[in-house]
């Protein structure tokens, strides 16, 4: 008798036990599902905006719970004016909400002839830019017999068909005894595509330096016809560079440069670039 109520309280045991740690595994269970649900509940995968308007995109990226965010306009032949030209991050990639989505905008055809500013002042040369409708990049300086203050380069060149944005840079001399002919501004890469990049910077006498030992064999080909643009703001463009337009998906595109756009460059000089992953 006494065995078998040894018997039942060790089974009464074992029930509790088992009882406890089943409450246990769906309490885990519970809580790893509500946690999965609360991340991915904050998730949502970026919508294509390209040929959409400002206001278009504003309100999809908003009903996503995304922010807009205007970096860019350029001009484009195949894009009507207005509508997004290039976004960033690409479509289909997973975010968190209230991530900001950066677009560019187009411009349509280039329409405004850039002007030879090159012998006015500072402030005859912004005045020309101006006059135009377009606007004024970075303005350099460095030492260069003569007058101070006068324009000795400018990006884009005069005359230059084919621009990306409507923005000239000027570079002006200062008061040195020092010349550098060779110097110039240098123009912004942020945004291009490897091959971009390079087609850029060759285009001014430079070459590219990858930290990341890249391959540049093919960046030193013929740039494509269109590059996929997530440009910096403000920032100055060289002559003559393919005309950007959105792609699907966009990777392995400048985030960085050094020497930074508006710096002072000598032809031959390297450029140092990050890409994106």
């Amino acid at each position: 008798m006494t065995f078998r109520l040894k018997i039942r309280r060790i089974n009464r045991i074992f029930n509790l036990v088992l009882g406890a740690l089943a409450m246990l595994v769906v309490a885990l269970v519970s809580a790893f599902i509500t946690m999965r649900l609360a991340i991915h509940g904050r998730e949502v995968k970026i919508p294509n905006l390209a040929g959409l308007t400002l206001a278009e995109a504003s309100k999809l990226t908003r009903s996503d719970g995304l922010r807009l965010t205007l970096e860019n306009r350029f001009y484009s032949p195949s894009t009507p004016p207005g509508r997004i030209l290039a976004q960033y991050p690409a479509p289909g990639v997973t975010v968190r909400r209230e991530w900001a989505v950066r677009v560019t905008q187009s411009l349509g055809p280039q329409q405004v002839a850039i002007p030879d500013l090159l012998g006015q002042s500072e402030r005859t040369a912004t005045i020309n830019i101006r006059r135009l409708g377009l606007e004024l990049g970075v303005a350099a300086h460095i030492g260069a017999p003569g007058d101070p203050g006068v324009v000795i380069a400018q990006t884009p060149n005069p005359n230059a068909a084919g621009v990306d944005r409507p923005r000239v840079s000027l570079l002006l001399s200062e008061q040195t005894e020092e010349e550098s002919p060779e110097a110039f501004v240098m123009p912004s890469l942020t945004g291009l595509t490897l091959a971009g990049a390079a087609a850029r910077a060759a285009a001014s006498g430079l070459h590219i330096v990858s930290a990341e030992d890249l391959n540049l064999s093919t960046a030193n080909a013929a740039p494509p016809a269109s590059t996929t643009q997530t440009p910096s703001a403000a920032e100055p463009s060289a002559t003559a560079p393919a005309t950007p337009t959105v792609e699907p998906a966009v990777v392995g595109t400048v985030v960085a440069q050094s020497p930074a756009a508006g710096h002072r460059v000598v032809k031959g000089d390297p450029v140092h670039i990050t890409l994106s992953d």
